[in-house]
């Protein structure tokens, strides 16, 4: 694309998705209607087999800072590493397929990296919409309260870092609290932040959270 030869985004916007064509357009809007314009949107197709495309397709044709890849069904973590690889922002992101942002997400997360040029990665800030507990990844029977986690979705760090630590490993449930153990063993600068601007949809039936087992 055009685009790519002169754009150069501050932040890239990893959105993978399998089979969410009734809920997909939810994240996108929300993203296009960011105060923040300075992102790209890398849509990882995990293999959908619904009207994804169609739905998507609406939007590559307008507006040029979305792109969609498609790939064979990998399941969450290596779609989200196929976006990483993809991906040419100095900051790397996720939302998602069920979730949204709220219009100043990005701009406020932008705010701390720079004002503080030491920053690395940030995490935190939810609103949750549903039951606010999901299942304990040290034992599937029981539940824990969200606030305890941290959610791979308010994850947003540079991207030397996503590279750095391999990405996200290939596990069944919460690779996202795995990415963030292993990234508190380096010396990356890291702020937890309260800002519940990432709206995390806990009522979506198919989700990871509700079916892992």
């Amino acid at each position: 694309m055009q685009l790519y030869k002169s754009y150069k985004p501050i932040v890239s916007i990893v959105l993978p998705t399998y089979n969410r064509g009734k809920l997909i357009e939810r994240p996108i809007n929300s993203i296009l209607k960011q105060t923040f314009e300075n992102w790209e949107l890398i849509i990882v197709d995990d293999g959908s087999d619904d009207d994804t495309f169609s739905i998507v397709n609406k939007y590559l044709m307008k507006n040029e800072k979305i792109r969609y890849l498609k790939q064979t069904n990998r399941k969450p973590p290596l779609a989200f590493n196929t976006g990483i690889q993809a991906s040419i922002g100095e900051y790397i992101t996720f939302i998602g397929s069920d979730d949204e942002y709220k219009s100043n997400h990005l701009e406020i997360r932008m705010n701390y990296f720079n004002d503080d040029k030491s920053l690395d990665f940030i995490q935190g800030g939810l609103e949750i919409i549903g039951r606010p507990f999901v299942k304990d990844k040290n034992d599937l029977s029981r539940e824990i309260a969200i606030s305890e986690c941290v959610a791979g979705g308010t994850f947003i760090g540079k991207r030397e870092i996503f590279l750095s630590l391999g990405g996200f490993q290939d596990l069944k449930y919460s690779d996202d609290s795995d990415f963030y153990e292993r990234l508190l063993k380096t010396d990356y600068k890291i702020k937890k932040v309260d800002d519940p601007t990432y709206i995390y949809y806990r009522d979506t039936e198919d989700s990871i959270c509700n079916t892992i087992s």
